[in-house]
């Protein structure tokens, strides 16, 4: 009869994954200057030393807002087409019909559908990272909401996910294009490639993501936007970023 793992082994065992994990952390939180920002070449060279865990992690930029996220006119959302993409594949599925789910399958689109693709997702299939409907499906879309919404899949004009030219959208999701919105402390945070990227890649990444942001100043902010941005890894302590 095969031995069976013992309970109290496999604990020791993964508290021996915990301490490793946390003296790895431990000596890379060392080598970040505290709260003191790092120009940008030097803050991804840094960033890109911590590239030391067996799978491939995801770099993020959180920026800190001087907005008042429980006013309306200070909200902070968009999106923008990363010079050179997340790193990963993008599954779109678009409702469209006739001559646009045409423009969207050329595009590289995942499934085009309509009533019958919304009983699909309606049935629990959610295999997809973005969905993107043209003006005249969105009475099929509609309904959808209650699925796609607490998932941040749902499409808006606000968005671009909206949108008569469904190809267009297709290959800027496609490219590597991201969307964002400030959370409830005023916070904006969003992937920006993979560690793997060069460095130069990453730069420029990030660097098209912040202005991107800067751009969206809202008119109704006083005083300082821009308070504080840090880049990270999945697994690595944050680096501040002066801008």
């Amino acid at each position: 009869m095969p031995e069976q793992p013992s309970p109290v082994r496999e604990s020791l065992k993964g508290s021996r994954n915990m301490v490793r994990l946390a003296k790895s952390y431990k000596a890379m939180a060392e080598k970040v200057p505290g709260k003191t920002p790092l120009p940008l070449p030097e803050a991804v060279k840094l960033l890109k030393s911590f590239d030391n865990r067996k799978f491939e992690q995801t770099v993020e930029v959180a920026i800190r807002t001087g907005i008042d996220p429980r006013q309306a006119d200070q909200i902070v959302r968009g999106s923008v087409v990363l010079p050179h993409g997340l790193g990963k594949a993008v599954r779109v599925v678009v409702f469209a019909k006739g001559d646009r789910a045409d423009e969207a399958k050329a595009a590289g689109a995942d499934e085009v559908g309509g009533p019958e693709l919304a009983e699909k997702i309606k049935a629990g299939w959610l295999d997809f990272d973005v969905c993107i409907a043209a003006p005249d499906m969105m009475g099929v879309v509609g309904p959808l909401g209650k699925v796609l919404g607490p998932r941040g899949l749902m499409p808006s004009p606000r968005a671009g996910t909206v949108t008569p030219d469904v190809g267009k959208a297709v290959r800027e999701y496609k490219a590597g294009k991201v969307e964002f919105r400030n959370d409830s402390g005023g916070n904006i945070h969003a992937p920006v490639g993979k560690i793997r990227f060069d460095d130069q890649k990453l730069i420029e990444n990030i660097r098209a993501f912040i202005d991107h942001v800067i751009s969206l100043k809202p008119a109704a902010v006083k005083g300082q936007y821009i308070r504080g941005i840090t880049i990270s890894a999945t697994m690595s302590p944050g680096i501040r970023v002066g801008i």
